[in-house]
Parts: C-alpha cells; structure tokens; sequence
C-alpha cells in the first residue's frame, strides 16, 4: 500500500515530469510532424520506470531523495523520448512503404469498403532519392493543399477507377496517374492537345473505341478512357515486361522507350536509364512524381493531410438512340442536372450526338428515372429554335450565332443545303446556347440600277442563290423580274440580272 508520505514525496516528482513532458513534446513536435503522442508516451513510460520503487518505499523516501531519483527518472525519460522522435522521424522516409491504394478518402468501393485494402505493388523506386525530394515537394504547404484539390476533383471517379484496376490486378499505383497526367481534371487540354483524364492524343485513341465528333470528344469520357488507358497501359507492360517502362512509355510512347532501350545496350531498367540521361526531362521527372503521390495519398495521416469521406458513385450506361439535352433529361426525371453534365463531359453542347450507339452515364440511384424519361415519346427532350430564314442569311452564319454548327443545323432540317437556302424557310436550330434570336445579316452592298444582264436558271437554284452571285439583294432581283420571294423557278427561265464585272 502507497503511503501517504510516499505521495508527498512524489508529488514534487510530479511537477519535475510535467516540466519533462512540455519540453520533450515541443522539440519532437517539431521533428517528427504529429508524432507528439508517441514521444509523450515513450517520455512518460521511462519517467515512472525509474520513480515506480519510490512508491513502495518504507521508509517513504525525503524530498531530497525524491527529487534526485526525478532528476535521474528525466534523464531516462528523455532518452526514451529521444530515441522514439528519431524513429518516427525515419520512418516518414526510410521504413518500407506499404503498398496499398487508399486515397485521401477512408470509404471507397462498393458498399462502403475501405480502401486499403492490400494489394501488392509491382513497381520498384518508392525509396529513390528523387521520390524523396518530389514526397518533400508535395508536403509542403502549398504542395499539400494542391493535392488535395486535385482529390476533390477525383471524388466521382476514384471508385470507378479503382474497381477496373482491382479487376484487371494491376499494379496500386495506377490509381494516380490521372493525377501527374491531368490533376484529375476530366476537360484538361494540353498545349500539345491531349485531352482528358488520362491525357489521350487524337492518334492515339481510336484503339481504344473512343471517337472525337462535332457533337463530342470521348477522351473526355471519365469511363471510356479510363478502360481505354488501363489497356493500353497494359499493352506496355507486355511489350516491355517492366511496369516502371510501361508508365514512362504512357508518357513518352512505347515507340520511343522501345529505341531507347535498344540504344542503351538493351537495358530495361527505367532509373538506371533515367540516371544515365536517356530521357527528356519530362519522362525523368515522370515515375518520381507518380510514386511521391502515391505515397503520401496513401498515407494521408502521416503528412497532415485530411481524410475525406465521400460517397461512392455508381455508375451505369445507359444507350440513348437519340438526341436529347441533358437539362430537359433531368428536369423531367427530377434529378440533380449538374452531376449528369458532370458525368458526360465528353458532351460539347450537353446534348446526346444522333448515334445509336452512344451511352449516357448516369448514377445507379437515377438509372430507373432517366431510362423512364428516356422510353417516353410523349417529350420532346431537346429545345429548339425556330428561325425564319430572311435575306442575306446564311447557315454559317446562323451557326455561328446560336453556338452550333452548320452540320448540326442540316441533320435538324433534312433537305436544307447552304447553297440552296430559301428565304422564307422556317428552320429549327438545336438550343445548345441562351442566346437571343439572330438580327439578320447586314447588307452593305450598293444596290445596282442596271439590270441589263441575262441569267440562264439552272437545276438546283433559287431566287436567293442567284442573287447572292450577282451580290444582289433576292428582293431587288424579285422584284425587278416581277416576282415573289416564295416562287418556285423553272429551270431554264432567263432572269435579268447585273452584268458581272471582269
């Protein structure tokens, strides 16, 4: 039993440790980023190691003695404390990375599993120095605050991501290429021009089934090529048998890593090539900069980075068969409008292109109404305007004005041509754009007086054609022929016109 003289006496010692404790935290404080806990622990278990006979003593110690047991307790204390500081302060470089795909968010994949759950990395360098120095980069400040950013923008499709790479059993680490690629933004253009998520080239996609139209880009479609980049990722890894090679040949092109490793003597072994200056800067930099991501996105705790818990988005596709604006889509299934633009970015106008083949992607909860809205005929499930076409219009530029093209003005008015366009003619213009209706062109022409010309009608022309080649307005060529606007003209009529000038 613990006499209460044994209390007093230890009640100095007390005061001694919590001296110990505040000074021993604040210098591993700053050493050791957030292993505190850790070191007041080690400090504390070698303080009462060292004062615990104290306790029991009979007689109860003096003061004297108390405090010379404390002094030496403290000392004890802090080595313990020291020694743990120097452990957590290697091991944020030096022990062995754990090799595992749990992003910034805890909850990821169906039903709400945990991310970390192992899979083994098939990629050597986590400890090179120059992944050392881009881990340093990143966990700055400004360093940490960019990656979570870009892990904000990765939230509606890590999931999905992550599943195809469980799927195929590849390696962990693919999980964060979008983010050296394109910071997982889904619309990211290059000066070069690749484009998406996973940065495709346009000669560098048809392969991998995705198609770049007037009405959409697939490199922009989060789904098409994320399959279509694990596909070809995996073709390098086949063709070069190294899965460092196969991610710098993402970057640089397997035609390019395959002449370089024959120049190189046949070497295949991306840091003794990229030591030996075999790489542009950019292809250098590239397997440091993903690695250094991937581990400290799966170890966010460790460097002070918050853990996110977001839902997990399900996605389905749903086959269209026709034009439809995702607005009206939505409005009619009641359904959140911006997260299926967001889905289908791949979209230039958020309409659906007239191909029977094209899929909407849309979340599982929202499958059952959108494919309710999509089977209904009752709808019209795209706006339109309506343009009467007047003189000196033209399909250009109407296109240009109501934001769509020319092509997508003729597929909405079977017959229509620019050559042949009729004043009059009543057109409907898809409402890609909230645009007013078109003013009408400006005719800046002089009108001329002599109309002394003869013009030979032809099969296929009209009133508006003809005068547009003589560079007439249609209503002075009507009327000086004593016509309507609307009349139909037969073919081998003589209409006077201007003499053209040589």
């Amino acid at each position: 039993m613990v006499k209460n003289s044994n209390i007093r006496s230890i009640f100095k010692i007390f005061k001694i440790f919590k001296i110990l404790k505040t000074s021993v935290c604040g210098r591993i404080d700053s050493k050791t980023r957030g292993n505190k806990a850790s070191a007041a622990l080690a400090a504390f278990i070698g303080f009462f190691t060292a004062v615990q006979p104290l306790l029991w003593a009979d007689p109860p110690p003096s003061i004297e003695a108390a405090e010379s047991a404390a002094a030496a307790a403290a000392a004890s204390a802090a080595a313990a404390a020291a020694s743990a500081a120097a452990a957590a302060e290697q091991a944020v470089f030096s022990r062995p990375v754990r090799r595992k795909t749990a992003p910034i968010l805890e909850r990821l994949g169906n039903g709400g599993d945990i991310a970390g759950a192992e899979i083994p990395s098939q990629i050597g360098g986590h400890d090179n120095p120059s992944t050392r120095r881009y881990i340093e980069q990143y966990t700055t400040k400004s360093g940490k605050l960019w990656l979570n950013n870009i892990m904000t923008n990765a939230e509606p499709y890590l999931a999905f991501i992550r599943r195809e790479i469980d799927m195929r059993n590849l390696p962990a680490e693919l999980l964060y290429v979008p983010v050296v690629e394109s910071g997982f933004v889904s619309n990211a253009k290059s000066s070069a021009g690749a484009t998406g998520l996973w940065q495709f080239m346009r000669n560098s996609m048809l392969p991998f089934d995705m198609n770049a139209t007037d009405w959409m880009d697939e490199r922009m479609d989060f789904w098409k090529s994320t399959v279509g980049a694990l596909e070809k990722l995996q073709e390098n890894y086949r063709a070069l048998g190294d899965w460092a090679l196969a991610l710098a040949a993402y970057n640089m092109g397997l035609g390019g890593m395959q002449r370089i490793i024959r120049q190189a003597g046949g070497i295949k072994d991306y840091w003794e090539l990229s030591e030996k200056n075999y790489f542009k800067a950019e292809t250098s930099a590239y397997m440091p900069k993903l690695l250094a991501v991937s581990h400290i996105l799966t170890h966010p705790r460790q460097f002070g980075l918050p853990v996110l818990w977001v839902k997990d988005p399900q996605w389905i596709r749903i086959n269209v068969g026709r034009t439809v604006d995702l607005r009206v889509v939505a409005e009619h299934a009641g359904i959140d409008e911006q997260i299926l633009i967001n889905a289908n970015q791949e979209l230039f106008y958020t309409v659906t292109p007239p191909d029977a083949n094209y899929y909407l992607k849309v979340r599982a909860e929202d499958a059952d109404k959108v494919a309710a809205v999509l089977e209904r005929n009752d709808i019209i499930l795209i706006k339109y305007h309506i343009y009467t076409v007047k003189s000196g219009d033209t399909l250009s530029a109407l296109a240009r004005h109501y934001g769509v093209t020319v092509t997508h003005i003729m597929e909405h008015n079977k017959g229509v041509q620019p050559q042949t366009l009729q004043i009059g003619k009543r057109l409907i213009i898809p409402a890609y754009k909230d645009v007013g209706p078109y003013p009408g062109a400006v005719m800046n022409a002089p009108l001329p007086t002599d109309f002394t010309g003869t013009h030979t009608v032809r099969q296929g022309e009209t009133l508006w054609s003809i005068a547009r080649s003589y560079n007439v307005r249609p209503e002075a060529l009507a009327m000086i022929n004593n016509m309507n606007l609307q009349d139909t003209l037969s073919i081998g009529r003589a209409l006077k016109v201007p003499i053209k000038e040589e």
